[in-house]
């Protein structure tokens, strides 16, 4: 049977009503706070990664742009096909229109993605020799390509460390009060500034677990949430420890996770295929 990481809290046992944190709340508390949040959850997700399933830098940038409005797993139920047809910039670029709107059609939006594709695979064949830049600069001037989707691919790709404010992310920090910023260039700047950028990757992939899995949008699982001591939105969900726990999502709550073919220490069970019952 599958690893089931503990959701209560490390020290009490159970998400216990969490205390209520201070208006005034200095710079130097809410740094300390929010640092202690990462280090929870680090302890709670110590698999965190990306969940598409990449093999290559120029994989990962496929499968970013194609998740905008889609689900991770949609994505990865769509690339194996699209990238057997189209394994390289060169390839890609080359593609006919309409038999890539085809293989992407289940990701929605797939005439705008599949002319970004076109267009950034051809930048890639025409100015990067057939590679992905490792650098902002570059990757933010590719078609379809913002901030987002270069923080993603410098920090699972090559290393550079990278904020990624996607909703679930902007969703979190402004529940727990790192910020009332809605902008995600603004976030970006203000979580750079709570924590070292040596933090910045993972911090990201923990954030958004989290969101996944417990900190959910519309009914968040409070009572089964491993920080609801530090968070100030601590009963804005489902604060009954039982009732929590049937919210629970992907591995937290014995489902397949988002990937097809998961890093080694996932603790929860593979998605299935497109079309697999």
């Amino acid at each position: 049977m599958a690893r089931r990481p503990a959701v209560t809290s490390s020290k009490t046992g159970t998400a216990a009503k969490a205390p209520k944190i201070p208006k005034g709340e200095s710079h130097l508390a809410l740094v300390r706070r929010a640092r202690r949040i990462n280090r929870e959850l680090a302890e709670v997700y110590p698999y965190a990664h990306p969940e598409l399933d990449f093999r290559n830098p120029f994989e990962l940038l496929v499968a970013t742009v194609l998740s905008a409005q889609t689900t991770d797993l949609r994505v990865n139920q769509t690339t194996p096909a699209l990238f057997a047809a189209y394994p390289t910039p060169e390839d890609m670029a080359a593609a006919d229109p309409e038999e890539m709107e085809e293989l992407i059609r289940p990701t929605g939006f797939f005439r705008a993605k599949t002319k970004s594709l076109l267009g950034l695979s051809a930048a890639l064949r025409d100015d990067f020799g057939g590679e992905v830049p490792g650098r902002l600069e570059d990757l933010v001037k590719l078609p379809g390509v913002g901030r987002k989707t270069a923080n993603v691919v410098l920090g699972n790709a090559f290393g550079v460390p990278g904020i990624t404010v996607d909703t679930h992310f902007g969703r979190l920090v402004r529940r727990w009060k790192w910020t009332d910023e809605e902008d995600p260039v603004k976030v970006e700047a203000v979580i750079a500034d709570i924590f070292p950028k040596s933090e910045w990757t993972m911090l990201s992939h923990r954030v958004i677990f989290h969101g996944r899995r417990i900190c959910h949008a519309r009914k968040p699982a409070c009572g089964a949430c491993p920080v609801a001591p530090l968070c100030p939105s601590y009963g804005e969900g489902e604060t009954d420890p039982e009732k929590a726990r049937k919210l629970l999502k992907y591995e937290m709550g014995g489902y397949p996770g988002q990937r097809l073919s998961p890093p080694p220490d996932f603790p929860g069970k593979p998605a299935p295929a497109l079309g697999a019952v």
